[in-house]
């Protein structure tokens, strides 16, 4: 019997985050919520103020023998930019930072690891600027932020960016990928 890890990520706005992770074999579960918050049970509007420390965030759940940590965080470096400070796209704040929050002290050293070798390959050209630091919560986003992508794929949003991401990744890591036929 598997036994599933859980991951926390931070790669700007979560819609567009869980629409990739929800996609991998192995993915068993993805929620959009608010990591690092300083506030208990932030809403969306006290997030998008600034006054929380919140990050929009992922919090999935993987089988490690079908998808490895080392895999989620390469794909994370290359689904988002993260050589931008609080900011993806034309997504602007703190709560947009680019972030990995390790659970364990495994799961440390190979963020740690993962930075290094991608910051040593060249892929980016100005530095990573994500923040590796430890997990302290997370609080699931109300509903209506779950499964955002899925269930409004023609929202302009959703045309403009995070088609684009979704056809990367169906692009590059093709054999990472669910059967998109069941979605």
């Amino acid at each position: 019997m598997s036994q599933f890890d859980t991951v926390t990520l931070a790669g700007g706005c979560f819609w567009c985050t869980e629409a990739i992770f929800q996609r991998l074999k192995g993915v068993t579960a993805v929620v959009s919520g608010y990591a690092a918050s300083q506030v208990a049970n932030p809403s969306y509007e006290a997030v998008c103020s600034g006054r929380t420390g919140a990050a929009e965030a992922i919090q999935l759940t993987y089988d490690p023998s079908i998808i490895s940590y080392e895999k989620l965080l390469e794909i994370f470096w290359h689904v988002h930019d993260p050589t931008t400070l609080n900011r993806q796209g034309n997504d602007v704040g703190t709560q947009y930072r680019s972030a990995i929050f390790y659970h364990t002290d495994e799961q440390r050293r190979l963020a740690l690891a993962s930075k290094e070798a991608i910051e040593k390959s060249g892929t980016y050209k100005k530095p990573i600027v994500t923040e590796i630091a430890p997990f302290t919560n997370f609080y699931p986003a109300e509903n209506y932020h779950n499964d955002y992508y899925d269930n409004n794929r023609y929202q302009p949003y959703c045309m403009l960016v995070i088609d684009p991401k979704v056809r990367k990744l169906l692009k590059e890591y093709r054999n990472d990928v669910k059967d998109e036929s069941t979605r």
